[in-house]
């Protein structure tokens, strides 16, 4: 199914949503510039009891800017480091790096030495922005220079807001490389995604149109901003839009539910996991939430149990959409009044996608399972540095480049696709996307561990969950118990990866070449999570 002319979903597009999508020639920067003329003294940020105005944003981005040209000699197309919790200070310190002309890399601050190091090298990052209590994770000497975001020793945000540098005369362009988040791919190593401010711009005026969002939008931005869902929904979206993000550092349901009611937010893209914690917290029952106007959000189905909750209690749909690292969040999405559940959506504006065979690469007719390849403008230019991922990631279809995005999915006769499985081998634990061989790659670092394989589990909350099926060293049987590997695990990667559950077994399933068959094992998984389920 494509997103040509008379495609099957074109029948139920939203009306005054246009097909295809001009995309703004303009920059992240440009667009907070605009915001501050227009709203000085509106709050662009309220994280708990602080607010912080348009006007006062600017001047702290400019400030930030000029320090890191002047100070710590950052260059156009300069990557940068930014790992942090939600903040004002996260949101600072991405568009200053973007306003100085360089490139964020947005770090999961759960991330361990080990991972910082492989971003930091990867990327060529020598100067990082790093939230006091994340120094610890840094490895010494890694990075020439950088900021320390809180009251840490060394040069802090705060000195940098206050020196009130100029910023650098020379602005962004919209073809220029912005930013470079990692994900997993078809190795254990993360790989770098090559965002424009045109690829991140895309997304945004697309979700804006297509989710009829304004300038009095009040959005909750609790989604972690190093992440695509929260860095676009939460944290670049308002700015756009000239509307205002209520920010958590971390969730908490009875929080926010508190300041739902509080600051009337009207829009909040989750994980289907926030959504169910938040509904089902005793708190929420006591709260106002009439001010919310739309939830929205992937990486994981929404429980049919759940939305008809949300539908019957709340008047709420979850409008349920599509979207990778590689596509900078927005690609598919459902009509928000007319959507399907557990659904991927259609197309949005100006976005192509089709299901082709995963080996022959041929389309194939409606109905039928087969890789998902997409081409749209928030597609990324490629990997970083990596040729070789891109020959395996792109294809050329009708003379255009559709990136394959490795899930298995069928469209049904009116142009709505559904997520069927993963051509990849890969784990989604509440939208974090979770490589297995690296995973198994750390554990066999474990003193008892002879071998490990690592699998999803079926997660009625979290969508999948990481497992380890670990067979143990000769001395170390009856020794080692599973919460010990578990906490073991957790100081050496970040806690998303870690596995939540591992099962001892006496030892793994192997083909006749002696690799360990990890189909066999996640197909148990499932058979064992499906019986479970239906007794």
């Amino acid at each position: 199914m494509t997103a040509r002319d008379g495609a099957a979903h074109f029948r139920f597009w939203p009306k005054g949503v246009a097909r295809d999508l001009v995309v703004p020639r303009a920059t992240l920067p440009e667009y907070l510039d605009t915001a501050a003329r227009r709203y000085p003294d509106k709050p662009a940020i309220i994280h708990g009891d602080a607010v912080m105005t348009y006007a006062s944003l600017k001047q702290s981005v400019d400030a930030v800017a000029g320090h890191l040209q002047q100070r710590l000699g950052v260059a156009s197309g300069d990557r940068v480091l930014l790992a942090s919790q939600n903040s004002p200070q996260f949101v600072v310190a991405f568009q200053a790096i973007l306003r100085a002309g360089a490139v964020v890399v947005p770090v999961n601050p759960m991330s361990k030495s080990g991972e910082i190091r492989h971003y930091a090298q990867d990327s060529g990052a020598r100067v990082a922005f790093v939230a006091e209590e994340l120094l610890a994770n840094v490895p010494a000497g890694l990075f020439e220079s950088g900021i320390v975001i809180g009251a840490g020793t060394g040069p802090t945000f705060d000195e940098a807001v206050a020196a009130g540098l100029a910023p650098p005369a020379e602005v962004p362009r919209s073809e220029d490389l912005a930013v470079l988040p990692y994900t997993s791919g078809t190795t254990g190593h993360p790989k770098g995604c090559m965002h424009t401010h045109a690829t991140m711009v895309a997304a945004l005026a697309s979700s804006q149109v297509w989710k009829g969002l304004n300038a009095e939008s009040v959005v909750l931005a609790v989604a972690p901003l190093f992440h695509m869902l929260g860095l676009q929904n939460g944290m670049n979206m308002p700015i756009v839009l000239g509307g205002t993000a209520v920010m958590m550092a971390r969730w908490d349901a009875a929080t926010a539910a508190r300041l739902i009611e509080q600051h009337r937010v009207t829009v909040w893209t989750a994980p289907p996991a926030m959504v169910l914690d938040l509904f089902s917290h005793p708190d929420t029952q006591q709260r106002d939430l009439s001010s919310l106007a739309l939830l929205s959000g992937g990486g994981a189905a929404m429980p049919e149990a759940v939305s008809a909750m949300l539908l019957e209690r709340y008047g709420l749909s979850y409008n349920e959409a599509y979207g990778l690292s590689e596509t900078a969040a927005f690609l598919h999405a459902n009509p928000l009044a007319r959507g399907k559940r557990q659904c991927l959506g259609m197309p949005t504006q100006g976005v192509d996608s089709r299901i082709v065979d995963p080996i022959t690469l041929k389309e194939l007719p409606q109905g039928e399972v087969g890789e998902l390849v997409t081409h749209g403008p928030q597609v990324m230019s490629g990997y970083w540095n990596n040729p070789e991922a891109d020959r395996e990631s792109f294809l050329e279809i009708d003379g255009k480049r559709f990136f394959r995005t490795g899930d298995l999915a069928q469209v049904d006769d009116e142009g709505y696709f559904f997520l069927r499985d993963r051509l990849k081998r890969m784990i989604n634990a509440s939208g974090y996307k979770v490589w297995p061989a690296e995973v198994e790659s750390a554990m066999y670092d474990h003193p008892a561990i002879h071998e490990a394989c690592v699998v999803a589990m079926p997660d009625g909350k979290r969508g999948e969950t990481v497992k380890a099926v670990v067979v143990l060293k000769p001395g170390y049987r009856g020794e080692v118990d599973e919460q010990q590997v578990i906490a073991w695990a957790r100081e050496r990667m970040a806690v998303y990866k870690a596995p939540r559950v591992v099962q001892f077994v006496d030892s793994l399933p192997k083909s006749g070449t002696g690799k360990i068959l990890w189909r066999e094992l996640q197909e148990a998984e499932r058979h064992a999570a499906a019986g479970k389920v239906n007794p």
